[in-house]
């Protein structure tokens, strides 16, 4: 039946954390229970060899069966004295008990005091002291002898009880401050694999926005043209294989970008199944503000004519973050215009220097009415602003859109440092 007053005994194995193997943390284990039953076990042989040489000299009356007994009870004590683990309190007060009769049961008298004084159980602890006082007191009474005197012998007892107090604490608070070091690595380990977890979901949602702003570009284009050549059956050949040609360059580009978009997130989730994540091709770099050229032609070709007006001293000298950021901000607004504004001349304004940031104005005329729903028209997703103020804000700028004087007009602004 267990103790309603004991509590389990500290142990290391209970404490999160890096620890050994099974098989060496038995043999620890095994290897600290011996040496501290050895301990014990020198100190009853060395109590019991005071009694010898006392009845030897004369100094203490205890007869062959007394003596026998002393011994027998000391080994019982001894067994009652693995048990301490699971209930400190009563092996601690059964073994004091028995020190009344038994000077064998120093040893396991020792070892359970100092095991019950590790969990700092004040009024335990003074239970079985007056207990081990009063059984010191009752073997005083029944083997007495000559010196020292009983009053002396107390007082040494309490002082030995006392010593063995302070020695269990100490271990103790040593054992606590262990179990806390593990549990700080175990919550260090927590936080850093939260933060590796935010880090990934981070850098999905960035390749989310990339992706929508990247694809809806080239799908747009993909959407326009096969809408085109469905209704105008009365183009010439050689324009519907330039059309058809643009039209397949348009969804390869597509797949391509998406592609190394699903490419990257399976690299985010850990090595594939061959065991690596390492792609022996080179990644294309991400279009710039030194590619809006290319970005202006391809829309013009889509039938959304863009006049553009560079006021921006060297384009290559804007941090690669900022110019990428720039781009995708032109490409998104010109996206747009596609497929809002179609066959409405967009204008592109560039201007800022560095330690003053950079401005990005895109803008055109407001259609009299929304274009008719039909198979030409691409479908909006209705998150291309809102992904467009998102990726302004991680940058550190801002970004509105609103309509003015009859044009409709997206603004940006990015910081440029010096």
């Amino acid at each position: 039946m267990t103790d309603p007053t004991d509590v389990p005994h500290p142990d290391l194995a209970a404490v999160p954390g890096p620890r050994p193997d099974g098989r060496r943390t038995r043999l620890r284990r095994a290897w600290a229970e011996t040496w501290r039953l050895g301990l014990a076990l020198l100190f009853s042989l060395t109590a019991t060899g005071f009694v010898l040489v006392e009845i030897d000299e004369g100094r203490m009356a205890m007869t062959g069966g007394q003596l026998a007994l002393d011994i027998a009870l000391g080994v019982l004590c001894f067994g009652a004295v693995l048990l301490r683990h699971r209930f400190p309190t009563t092996v601690a007060l059964v073994v004091s008990a028995a020190g009344a009769v038994s000077a064998f049961a120093v040893g396991p008298i020792t070892l359970a005091i100092v095991s019950l004084a590790t969990h700092r159980r004040w009024w335990r602890i003074l239970a079985v002291a007056a207990v081990f006082t009063v059984a010191g007191w009752t073997y005083g009474q029944l083997y007495p002898t000559t010196d020292p005197a009983p009053v002396t012998e107390t007082l040494l007892g309490v002082a030995f009880f006392a010593l063995l107090v302070w020695i269990g604490a100490y271990i103790g608070l040593r054992r606590e401050h262990i179990a806390s070091l593990y549990e700080r690595i175990a919550t260090a380990e927590r936080e850093q694999a939260g933060r590796v977890a935010q880090a990934r979901a981070n850098e999905r949602a960035r390749i989310a926005r990339e992706m929508h702003d990247v694809l809806a570009h080239r799908m747009s284009l993909v959407a326009m043209h096969a809408g085109a050549l469905a209704y105008r059956t009365d183009l010439p050949p050689a324009q519907v294989a330039e059309t058809a040609a643009l039209v397949r360059d348009s969804a390869h580009e597509a797949l391509g970008e998406l592609r190394e978009v699903l490419g990257v997130l399976r690299g985010l989730d850990g090595p594939t199944a061959g065991g690596t994540t390492d792609d022996p091709r080179p990644e294309r770099p991400q279009p710039t503000l030194a590619d809006l050229d290319e970005l202006v032609a391809a829309t013009t070709a889509a039938g959304t004519p863009v006049r553009v007006t560079d006021r921006v001293p060297g384009v290559e000298a804007l941090p690669v973050a900022i110019s990428r950021s720039a781009y995708r901000i032109v490409q998104e607004a010109l996206t747009n215009v596609r497929k809002h504004a179609p066959g409405v001349t967009a204008s592109v304004v560039l201007r800022g220097a560095p330690g003053q940031g950079l401005w990005i104005t895109v803008s055109n005329a407001t259609p009299a009415r929304e274009p008719a729903d039909d198979t030409t028209r691409p479908p909006s997703s209705g998150l291309g602003l809102l992904g467009l103020m998102e990726r302004a804000e991680l940058g550190g700028g801002t970004l509105t859109a609103r309509d003015a004087d009859g044009r409709f007009v997206v603004q940006a602004w990015l910081p440029w440092t010096a």
